[in-house]
């Protein structure tokens, strides 16, 4: 598994682009492609189905390992231990089985 920067440069490479004609699609200046490339800098959620478009793969894949990363990061920089993650699972489907129970109203 790669981080999202990782996995940003890694199918940058397969399209045979640089990191200027990368960024260009997305408006992004070549020294953030290599920010985002190296974790010093996050990509922009909102080109997120863009890039999925532009890489022809789903779109909730790409958010997920999106996501992943910024909840490693906080992880880390809090030093939590890897069970933070099996907690926040069950936290995920706590709410999701609470707000199913809820119901939505209609109006």
């Amino acid at each position: 598994m790669a981080t999202f920067g990782e996995f940003l440069k890694k199918e940058r490479k397969q399209k045979a682009l640089n990191q200027s004609d990368f960024g260009q699609i997305f408006g992004i200046i070549m020294t953030d492609i290599s920010k985002i490339e190296n974790g010093h800098k996050k990509f922009p959620y909102a080109s997120l189905e863009k890039l999925s478009k532009f890489l022809n793969k789903d779109y909730s894949e790409i958010k997920n390992l999106f996501v992943a990363d910024k909840l490693v990061e906080e992880a880390h920089k809090y030093e939590c231990s890897d069970a933070v993650f099996s907690i926040a699972e069950t936290q995920s489907k706590y709410i999701k089985s609470k707000n199913v129970k809820q119901g939505k109203l209609a109006i």
